[in-house]
């Protein structure tokens, strides 16, 4: 149970409850982070513009890329919510979510690419406090990555980490995308549930 609510749709104004039903038509259920930030709704109208914008704009490395940072980000500040919707995001994108068991492992493990463990330990180094990026380390992404997908990437883990650490501060836990135990988002082109969790 998150440590503020989840806010029903019918204590929202219409603005809000336009954001539950996009949110219900495209991953089947209200988010528990849109529902406990729709207490204060001109911040979940930000957060939700914000992440439609980032969505469109985040084109320029392979998402896998930065799929594996956001969850390396994830599973280091301890979000249950993000690792469980991480997950859900890369079985949808038909990617190998087994190997996910061995990303403490990823600097020897055969289940990462080098262009993997790179992107990894990039997200290690952002999300340690205080910070540990080197001159060396964005170098080396430079070099694979280029100005833009050096940019790009530095974008989505800072997005992840400020994602993760509200969910976890607010005490917002896994909703059951992977688990099949709650409001399960369905794969892309399947039919929608028409209720939230």
């Amino acid at each position: 149970m998150p440590r503020i609510p989840r806010r029903r749709s019918d204590q929202d104004g219409p603005l809000v409850r336009l954001i539950y039903a996009f949110c219900k038509r495209k991953y089947g259920a209200v988010l528990d982070p849109v529902a406990v930030l729709a207490w204060h709704p001109r911040l979940v109208l930000a957060g939700a513009a914000g992440e439609f914008a980032a969505e469109r704009a985040l084109r320029v490395l392979p998402g896998e890329l930065r799929e594996i940072a956001q969850y390396r980000v994830a599973t280091e500040i301890g979000c249950s919510w993000c690792v469980d919707f991480g997950q859900m995001q890369q079985r949808h994108r038909g990617l190998d979510v087994e190997r996910l068991a061995e990303i403490g492992d990823y600097r020897t493990s055969p289940a990462f690419t080098a262009d993997e463990r790179l992107v990894i330990a990039y997200a290690d180094a952002m999300t340690a406090v205080p910070m540990q990026v080197t001159d060396e380390q964005v170098a080396e992404l430079d070099r694979r990555f280029g100005h833009a997908g050096v940019v790009e990437l530095t974008y989505a883990i800072a997005l992840e980490n400020e994602r993760t650490r509200v969910n976890h501060a607010l005490g917002i836990t896994e909703q059951g995308f992977t688990s099949g135990t709650a409001c399960r988002v369905p794969e892309p082109g399947a039919a929608t549930a028409g209720s939230g969790s």
